[in-house]
């Protein structure tokens, strides 16, 4: 289990809720293109993708952006 500080994660006044959406997507498109390549070329993934999202976000490898309508709540 991932335990990591989400005030870095949380920069800019980025919600909760955006940040678990945003790790929920990037680790479904880490997952598929880990399947493509197990698929291509039989190597299975070292990591799991919601750690590899958090890595990614925490490095600012991946923008979070939300709307307007999340932002005023």
């Amino acid at each position: 289990m991932i335990n990591v500080d989400l005030k870095p994660m949380l920069k800019g006044g980025i919600s909760r809720y955006s940040l678990c959406v945003a790790v929920a997507k990037l680790s479904r498109v880490i997952n598929d293109e880990a399947i493509e390549r197990k698929e291509r070329d039989k190597i299975l993934p070292e990591e799991k993708p919601v750690s590899l999202a958090v890595e990614k976000i925490i490095a600012g490898e991946y923008e979070i952006k939300e709307s307007e309508d999340i932002k005023k709540f």
